[in-house]
């Protein structure tokens, strides 16, 4: 899902950087000292799950549990998931640095909509609330980042047309395995850690 150095046009580098420097202002006043551990450990397991990786051209096919996060951290998300991204950057050099902005802005933002649109239904409560409305949200994300991705390509030149089809039907698999494992995350989380989601216990039905 990164996109590497060289590929996107000047416009959408600046527009990415833009709405990354916006989402990051908006998340950091929204990360309170209570919240930075659970946005340690959910950035961590964003970098771990993206580490395996296979290339496709100028971008790459992985797991990111950008959804959970979005259910979780909100806005705050940004910051998190912003750090992962800059880490492997150095790093490893996934993606790269020119591209940080628009590769930041294509998983955090989905993952803060996702997030808004399934929140309310995750804290109602019951095993099948929880799982069904949690599989969503990992999907969502993903198909959003997926889009999102697709479109910095298509707007880049028509020369990445094709790659940007290739990036979207590549990662349809990844939406049914990212929707089955937020369900399981959000299910867990539920039971163990409820708070998470602004809840004091779990429901029964």
């Amino acid at each position: 899902m990164h996109i590497v150095d060289g590929a996107l046009a000047t416009p959408v580098l600046i527009a990415g950087a833009a709405a990354t420097a916006g989402g990051l202002a908006i998340g950091l006043r929204q990360l309170t000292t209570e919240r930075i551990p659970t946005a340690g450990v959910l950035s961590a397991g964003f970098f771990v799950a993206s580490l395996i990786h296979v290339p496709i051209g100028i971008s790459s096919v992985h797991l990111i549990m950008n959804g959970i996060a979005g259910l979780i951290l909100g806005w705050a998300a940004f910051p998190a998931l912003f750090v992962g991204l800059l880490l492997q950057a150095v790093t490893f050099g996934f993606g790269g640095i020119t591209v940080l902005g628009v590769n930041a802005v294509n998983i955090a933002l989905p993952a803060v909509l996702a997030g808004i649109a399934c929140r309310s239904f995750i804290r109602k409560g019951g095993r099948n609330n929880v799982l069904i409305w949690g599989g969503i949200c990992g999907a969502l994300a993903i198909a959003l980042t997926t889009i999102m991705v697709s479109v910095s390509l298509a707007l880049s030149g028509e020369e990445f047309n094709e790659a940007a089809y290739l990036v979207f039907v590549s990662h349809i698999p990844v939406m049914v395995i990212e929707g089955a494992l937020t369900a399981a995350a959000a299910w867990l989380i539920m039971q163990v850690k409820p708070e998470l989601f602004g809840l004091s216990q779990m429901k029964d039905v």
